[in-house]
């Protein structure tokens, strides 16, 4: 079993505190795994539930406290496992964390948007909220050597790092499950929770940001191929952000009327999946989109890398309509850091505008034989 970064925060908090511990994540990644793992050596008499059954939705939506308290018995630690199925959940853990306090609870939700909205205003200060993601490398070089690392790269470049797909041998296992958990999980939450009606809408809006991975987004565009409006395109890149397959990143603009602030860039998660939507998982070599993949590869290594740390800060791309351009740009306690991502070069200059117009910055480029620095 992989080693997850976020462990030992979570046994910490539970031990420690008697909030609530929430923890978010895309279905798939080892959410309940990690739960038992942690839970596996405290000695506390633990009771888990699963929100699909029937007869537990039915009591922990009851807003009744004997009947919760009649499931509960003489247990210390209650885990609830796909909460975001049981109606209104935040005003039923409020009634339990509020009447039990020496109950010990942990909840899983699929669906961070769902779950968010009804855990926000019943649990405000009740509640310690992690989020999990498919493998990190952060995660994996707590088994594996820089050399392994490096070895494997361009399997979790085509491939990604959703455990299962980790531990399955051959490039058809593979392919097999990702098209598998796309087709089955990747929009069940989104669909069955936002009321949308047009799925085949989703899945065309999701493979053209796939193709559209480190490019500038526009709305509009979007909108006249899927003929929606741009409200509505930018409506559902929201429920893909929330539903934990997608995120954006801004442009970075404080000096200059020539920087592009008004265009996103969207990115994927796990390249996994990205690939399966636009149904390429030729070698790298073979491929047109390389340096997107890449991109995209390190960007989402590190945004997990800022989550599990806890590294507070603000993150952005950077680019000039004159054509000047930076891959990632960090914002932390006022300093700013500039990378610059190429999958073979060794060496590369900064754009003379950034270093110009931010005299303070710092800038690094980030290539196959130092990413490990940057990611970890």
């Amino acid at each position: 079993m992989i080693p997850r970064t976020i462990a030992s925060q979570i046994r910490d908090d539970l031990l420690s505190s008697n909030k609530i511990v929430i923890l978010y994540g895309p279905r798939q990644v080892g959410k309940t795994t990690l739960v038992r793992e942690i839970l596996s050596d405290m000695p506390l008499r633990k009771l888990e539930v699963n929100a699909d059954q029937l007869k537990y939705n039915e009591v922990l939506s009851s807003r009744d406290l004997r009947k919760m308290q009649e499931l509960i018995g003489h247990h210390e630690l209650l885990f609830i496992d796909e909460a975001q199925n049981i109606t209104n959940i935040g005003i039923n853990l409020k009634i339990l964390h509020d009447n039990l306090p020496h109950l010990k609870i942990i909840a899983t939700g699929s669906s961070s948007f769902e779950l968010a909205n009804q855990l926000k205003e019943p649990l405000t200060g009740r509640t310690w909220t992690y989020r999990l993601f498919p493998i990190s490398m952060l995660e994996l070089s707590k088994q594996y050597t820089p050399f392994e690392l490096k070895d494997q790269l361009e399997t979790h470049l085509r491939f990604g790092t959703y455990p299962d797909v980790l531990s399955m041998q051959g490039s058809e296992a593979k392919i097999r499950y990702l098209q598998e958990l796309a087709s089955s999980y990747l929009y069940k939450d989104i669909l069955q929770l936002s009321n949308i009606r047009n799925s085949d809408k989703i899945f065309k809006l999701l493979k053209l940001l796939a193709f559209q991975a480190g490019s500038l987004v526009s709305l509009h565009e979007l909108g006249k191929s899927l003929e929606m409006s741009h409200e509505t395109v930018n409506n559902y890149i929201d429920l893909l952000e929330k539903g934990f397959i997608v995120f954006r990143l801004s442009g970075f603009s404080r000096n200059l009327r020539k920087e592009v602030t008004k265009m996103n860039k969207v990115y994927f998660y796990d390249n996994g999946i990205r690939n399966m939507l636009i149904e390429n998982f030729n070698p790298i070599d073979l491929r047109h989109d390389a340096g997107a993949l890449w991109e995209n590869f390190l960007i989402a290594e590190r945004r997990k890398k800022i989550e599990y740390e806890r590294m507070f800060g603000s993150t952005y791309f950077w680019r000039t309509y004159s054509g000047a351009e930076l891959d990632y740009v960090e914002e932390r306690e006022g300093r700013l850091q500039g990378f610059e991502f190429k999958w073979k070069a060794a060496t590369a200059k900064p754009p003379a505008t950034w270093l110009e117009t931010y005299s303070n910055a710092s800038y690094q480029l980030v290539n196959k034989e130092n990413f490990l620095e940057f990611v970890m």
